[in-house]
């Protein structure tokens, strides 16, 4: 016990801790509706996309929370919806757009940090720094959390609808272009949320790997995001006690942890005898 409890004896450990829980809270929710409705690896390109905007906001006011914060955000939907318009005006599809997107939005962010930062400045922007976040940047995780699972509250059925059939409120006239923005919206704050935690190469990890997770152990959605949730908080926690334990940097850490969970549910389920199907049964 005394392994698992006294790390959180410090300061610094029960403010990683808090952000863990909040990102849990706020992200893996949001990385449940983006593994169905197709969109990891779009999450990914996003996450990347950030980058410059913070780093725009860095150059700005060095170090600020609401300048990087607000960068980030700006960055994330505009590379989101100029990959959507790019896909629709062009022979390219969304994903290859994206991809195209996020490389530049990488390369340019990573220049604009080296402009002025150190290397320890490039890998806190790059990695993140849980252990050191201060009351205000966890004021701004938990606020982006509570605001991400009222948003979800809000567009829960349209998504629903969507995962289930895409085309359909489409068809049926139903505000379908404006739930895909809205969630777009909560994907990009909770990547910028994650990103002053984790980092922007690290922060899409606490987002779809304990969707993942969820999504093969069950069908029904209720049970996906409640597990997806307990996923992320089983991984953040043990990856905050291999940091501390280990004196490794806890960003990576955490996401190798929740990789760990992953690799043992797809062993598992591997491993499962698979349900014969009708068709399957010859006479």
């Amino acid at each position: 016990m005394s392994w698992l409890l006294d790390p959180f004896d410090f300061a610094f450990m029960r403010g990683a801790l808090a952000a863990c829980v909040a990102l849990s809270l706020g992200a893996a929710p949001v990385g449940v509706f983006m593994l169905l409705r197709r969109m990891s690896l779009m999450g990914d390109a996003i996450s990347h996309a950030i980058l410059p905007g913070a780093a725009l906001g860095y150059l700005a006011a060095g170090l600020s929370l609401g300048a990087m914060t607000l960068g980030g955000v700006a960055a994330g939907v505009l590379v989101a919806l100029a990959a959507g318009l790019v896909a629709r005006r062009s022979a390219l599809r969304e994903d290859a757009s994206l991809a195209a997107f996020y490389l530049i939005s990488l390369a340019i962010g990573v220049l604009l940090v080296s402009l002025k930062s150190r290397n320890i400045d490039l890998l806190h922007v790059l990695f993140g720094s849980v252990l050191s976040l201060d009351r205000d940047a966890l004021l701004l995780i938990a606020g982006i959390a509570t605001a991400s699972l009222f948003g979800l509250a809000a567009l829960y059925r349209p998504l629903v609808i969507e995962c289930a059939d895409p085309d359909y409120l489409r068809q049926a006239g139903g505000p379908g272009a404006l739930v895909h923005l809205g969630f777009l919206l909560l994907a990009v704050l909770n990547l910028v949320a994650g990103f002053h935690a984790l980092g922007t190469l690290m922060a899409v990890g606490i987002m779809v790997l304990p969707a993942a997770s969820a999504r093969l152990l069950c069908e029904r959605l209720d049970s996906m995001l409640a597990l997806a949730v307990g996923n992320a908080l089983a991984g953040s926690i043990g990856g905050l006690l291999l940091s501390y334990h280990l004196d490794v940097p806890a960003g990576p850490a955490v996401v190798l942890s929740l990789g760990l969970i992953y690799v043992v549910v797809l062993a598992f389920t591997a491993l499962r005898p698979r349900p014969i199907l009708t068709s399957e049964v010859t006479a």
